[in-house]
């Protein structure tokens, strides 16, 4: 039998239709290989149990001919997506231990096409990070290791690196994703997979524990890009009970895989090419923009004069919405609690421990920049500057038809690196971060290795809810790009 693991999600998919396996034989393949390759710490809870439990009920779906459209297909879920009965943490040691009594709506609704979850995913604790080294239950690794130095341990990005080095490494065939200024595109584009950002609205967010709630937006991580289309479709929807979820009909995004771009017009924006970008980035950058110009698209010139004040804009927005989301958690109503003499003296020693450093920056730079005397020179000017952001990309897209920028300024790093620096740290989203400002769909998709033979990606932006064009030329790039490396042992 083929090598369950190394098959693509649509592969998979129609092998099950055909009857060449069955459920069963692929998720217990897949849990094989979360077992084999714990080392890497991916996930913070395993269910093999639940799995194959699951398995079981979809073969026996298919053979009443009742197969949903993701039926059968072990996947990981990001541990921020909350989970009936299955402990959900944010990688974090306040919310440690708690299960929810209720389902996400993105992790329902992929239970309902019949996906079959493997368990939940390391992160950054509360999606804050670029390195998946902020969480409590560890850092996660990167399985792809440096030419130069094959010892040393590399980051997956983050913060949905656990989602990533599981998609990489094939412990999964595809895994949930958030991405708040780039947590789904830059550890896509160190780990060598395929991940989409959709449109502010297009997945809810309920049930999904809140970083920076104007910017959190759920999305699919895969090998393939056909892969994410068939997963975002199963994601996708209206839902009642997230106020800033739209009312739009989902389209079949597979069917944009057209592999006809001729005639579309692709933004080159020309302020993403700063001081420090990796001379290889801007090699692969510029190859992509000849994978286009020969399948017929056209490139064009185009500037998004606000860019270079995105990473500032974005660095008071999210900490001052995280201050306020994460204010719930006090030790009173679920997670961590730690005696104190008074009320006050409890809520501060269970947020001291419970929450870590990057957390506790964070809060502490929002709950500043929120506070009287300070909200209008800083967090009032900086939803200005947003607005000024957003509006680049309107006037752009009146004369293109998306927009091809490089995803990271580098490759993957190593563990350890730059953790004494959070601004260095965050510079790894400078690419991201408008795309994310402006509400916008960005798929990141590996274009190539670095010559340490590390992955490189580039980011694919598309209009407001105009996913399908973005698939559609990802999807030449991805057949120009024959990118068919994998990790080392995989």
């Amino acid at each position: 039998m083929t090598n369950l693991t190394n098959l693509t999600m649509a592969e998979a998919r129609d092998k099950l239709a055909k009857g060449e396996f069955t459920a069963v034989e692929l998720t217990a393949a897949h849990i094989k290989a979360v077992e084999a390759k714990r080392g890497l710490n991916a996930f913070i809870t395993e269910t093999p149990d639940l799995a194959l439990a699951e398995a079981k009920e979809s073969d026996l779906r298919r053979q009443a001919g009742k197969a949903g459209s993701m039926d059968g297909l072990p996947i990981g879920i990001k541990d921020l997506f909350c989970t009936k009965g299955v402990q959900t943490t944010a990688a974090s040691h306040i919310l440690e231990g708690f299960k929810p009594q209720y389902e996400s709506t993105v992790s329902g609704k992929l239970k309902s096409a019949g996906a079959i979850s493997l368990g939940k995913l390391n992160l950054d604790e509360f999606a804050m990070g670029s390195s998946n080294q902020t969480s409590y239950f560890g850092a996660v690794e990167n399985p792809w290791k440096k030419k130069s130095d094959p010892k040393a341990k590399l980051v997956p990005g983050g913060s949905s690196g656990g989602s990533a080095a599981a998609v990489a490494a094939r412990m999964v065939m595809a895994a949930t994703g958030t991405d708040t200024g780039g947590s789904i595109r830059q550890p896509a584009a160190f780990c060598g997979i395929t991940g989409i950002k959709p449109t502010y609205g297009r997945c809810s967010r309920w049930g999904v524990v809140a970083f920076a709630s104007s910017l959190d937006q759920a999305g699919p991580m895969a090998r393939t890009v056909r892969d994410c289309a068939i997963m975002l479709g199963s994601m996708a929807g209206f839902d009642p009970k997230d106020s800033t979820s739209v009312d739009m009909a989902v389209p079949d995004f597979e069917k944009s895989l057209t592999g006809d771009i001729r005639g579309l017009k692709v933004g080159i924006p020309k302020e993403y090419r700063p001081d420090g970008l990796s001379d290889e980035v801007a090699k692969v950058w510029d190859r992509g923009i000849e994978w286009l110009k020969a399948a017929g698209a056209t490139p064009v010139e185009i500037s998004l004069p606000h860019t270079k004040y995105a990473l500032a804009t974005y660095y008071i927005i999210a900490p001052a919405e995280c201050s306020s989301n994460l204010a719930r958690y006090d030790g009173l109503r679920f997670g961590l609690r730690v005696p104190g003499k008074t009320l006050d003296d409890m809520y501060r020693k269970t947020r001291a421990e419970g929450f870590g450093a990057e957390v506790r920056r964070r809060i502490l730079i929002g709950t500043y920049v929120l506070s009287a005397g300070y909200y209008d020179a800083y967090y009032a000017k900086a939803q200005k500057v947003r607005r000024l952001i957003a509006e680049d990309f309107r006037k752009a897209f009146e004369s293109v038809d998306v927009i091809l920028t490089p995803t990271a300024p580098s490759a993957a790093f190593g563990q350890g690196e730059g953790t004494d620096d959070p601004v260095t740290m965050w510079l790894n989203d400078v690419f991201t971060i408008p795309t994310s400002m402006a509400g916008l769909p960005g798929l990141s998709l590996p274009a190539g290795l670095s010559s340490d033979g590390l992955p490189l990606g580039l980011q694919l932006i598309g209009r407001p809810f105009d996913e399908e064009t973005v698939f559609k030329v990802a999807g030449v790039m991805e057949a120009a790009a024959d990118f068919t490396a994998k990790p080392e042992g995989v």
